[in-house]
């Protein structure tokens, strides 16, 4: 197997739970040749918060979906989370019927109100907005947010165990150590549309730090990569309200430039870029071309991946165009840092350095432009790997 290998990359995760989840995916994704368990369409347990529902629960699912619940994993223990499930209900009287309304009939058969293991809001037990207020605290506690919950099960434990009582404290110490478990990873799994809420927020954040007039819906990122100036390519991807958007990624050949010159590569790409959206438009206009197409969209804001030369060769290239007045950042990767054109029309938010922004770590404002970022560059290197291994396969057969 080993003798297979030509390249390989590495990825940086959190932890081990972390760890496995990303192999498990990437399994699922690629279906490599070697790796024969993990291939079918079974997934890891996750826990699904039915917070649009009128008496919300808590249920175990194998898939995150797009239906506006919270999810809470996946997790590669399956134990783990149906016994945190089976605490938060007890701890706070969730239910764990799926009869939102039952007959008389159905409640006579409820376990769950007989033991008191659940407050009963179906039967008038509680209040509606009583009950809410605790499933709320209960998804608290599942995103990490009350330790001091588990430390009462720790205390219970050693309770237990010191009065003699051997098989409560074991089974405290099996909650205990699974809640920890569930907890110290923090694996929020947000739906999409609450991807959508995070990423809105993120533009209207950048568009305060940057000094724009207007959150930026379409933003286009620009990336290089070559090897010691060879196979030099150039990427472009783009945001269309904050978020990724595939159909409009593009990727270029450098080739009026020679070696590794990140700056004049860029002022190379930017040029064509545009170029070719005034010939389209002009197509467009005659009804010769399709008007979806990313060179017809002129975006509100620019990212060039790297610092202020790049930026300068790309507000140049955008100068000789005639297009100086769209909005042009670079983004340095060494401490993530906003670069800004002094002669730019921008007005940021006043720093200590005019010159450069530093968001902050935890902003969506950030994560926008890093994930914007990270995507130029991973489709820039894998353009430029094609690109190289073609070169190679030519060669050998000569």
């Amino acid at each position: 197997m080993v003798d297979t290998i030509y390249d390989f990359e590495f990825m940086t995760v959190r932890n081990e739970a972390e760890s496995l989840l990303t192999e498990a995916s990437l399994i699922k994704k690629y279906k490599p040749h070697f790796n024969i368990l993990m291939r079918d369409d079974k997934r890891y347990l996750a826990l699904r918060a039915d917070t649009a529902a009128k008496v919300p629960r808590f249920s175990c699912v194998r898939q995150v979906k797009d239906d506006g619940a919270r999810y809470f994993g996946p997790f590669p223990s399956s134990p783990v989370v149906r016994a945190a499930k089976d605490f938060v209900e007890k701890k706070y009287g969730i239910r764990n019927c799926r009869c939102e309304c039952p007959d008389a009939e159905a409640h006579k058969h409820c376990s769950a109100d007989i033991i008191r293991n659940c407050s009963a809001p179906c039967v008038g037990r509680i209040g509606s907005a009583e009950y809410r207020a605790r499933f709320e605290e209960a998804c608290e506690f599942l995103d990490g947010k009350r330790p001091s919950v588990i430390a009462e099960v720790g205390v219970a434990m050693k309770a237990a165990s010191e009065r003699g009582d051997y098989e409560a404290a074991a089974k405290l110490r099996d909650t205990y150590f699974a809640l920890k478990e569930m907890t110290k990873h923090n694996f929020v799994r947000h739906s999409p549309e609450m991807m959508k809420e995070s990423a809105e927020q993120g533009i209207v954040e950048l568009a305060k730090a940057i000094g724009l007039a207007k959150p930026p819906r379409w933003i286009e990122c620009y990336d290089i990569s070559n090897l010691f100036g060879t196979h030099s390519v150039a990427s472009l991807v783009v945001a269309r309200d904050g978020l990724p958007d595939k159909r409009y990624y593009r990727h270029f050949k450098i080739k009026t430039i020679e070696g590794a010159d990140d700056p004049r590569s860029m002022a190379e790409v930017i040029t064509r870029r545009f170029t070719h959206s005034d010939r389209l438009r002009s197509e467009v206009a005659n009804g010769d071309s399709d008007s979806t197409s990313t060179f017809n969209q002129k975006p509100d804001l620019i990212i060039c991946d790297g610092g202020v030369t790049q930026l300068r060769a790309t507000r140049a290239a955008l100068a000789a165009l005639g297009l100086s007045d769209i909005p042009t950042v670079g983004l340095a990767e060494r401490q993530e840092e906003i670069v800004l054109d002094p002669e730019s029309r921008l007005s940021p938010t006043p720093t200590l350095n005019s010159n450069s922004i530093l968001l902050p770590r935890d902003s969506q404002s950030l994560f926008v432009c890093t994930r914007l970022r990270d995507e130029a560059h991973r489709f820039a290197i894998t353009f430029h790997r094609k690109l190289r291994d073609k070169d190679l396969r030519d060669r050998l057969k000569k």
